[in-house]
């Protein structure tokens, strides 16, 4: 991976629902303009993804969706098969167009060279 930083003040830490010292670790940097979601195994650091803070609000507004979904009672619309409902066919359709636009938000991240250590 990359140097490892102590965690800014900015942060928390997600335990994995499958256990086995597994973590999340969120952090924000803003001298990066950049919130780092890094997952862990233990003290080891497995992979991480640097997100640029303008798509936080993109963030939040799926986990926020996802929460309100997941928050539904199981006899409400769109309830889940899970919750005892069912899912209508429009959740599990999967539309392929093909535009990956999207990736056209992506924000080149300043380049912080790591600090010298003599």
């Amino acid at each position: 991976m990359g140097e490892v930083l102590p965690m800014p003040s900015f942060g928390d830490l997600f335990t994995d629902t499958r256990g086995e010292d597994r973590t999340m670790r969120v952090s924000y940097h803003p001298e990066r303009g950049a919130v780092v979601l890094s997952l862990w195994s233990g003290a080891h650091c497995r992979g991480s993804f640097r997100l640029a803070a303008d798509d936080v609000g993109r963030l939040r507004e799926l986990l926020t969706a996802i929460e309100l979904a997941a928050a539904a009672p199981a006899d409400g619309p769109g309830a889940g098969a899970a919750a005892g409902g069912t899912v209508p066919a429009e959740a599990t359709e999967v539309v392929r167009t093909g535009d990956i636009s999207g990736t056209a938000r992506r924000a080149a991240l300043p380049v912080v060279p790591p600090p010298r250590v003599a």
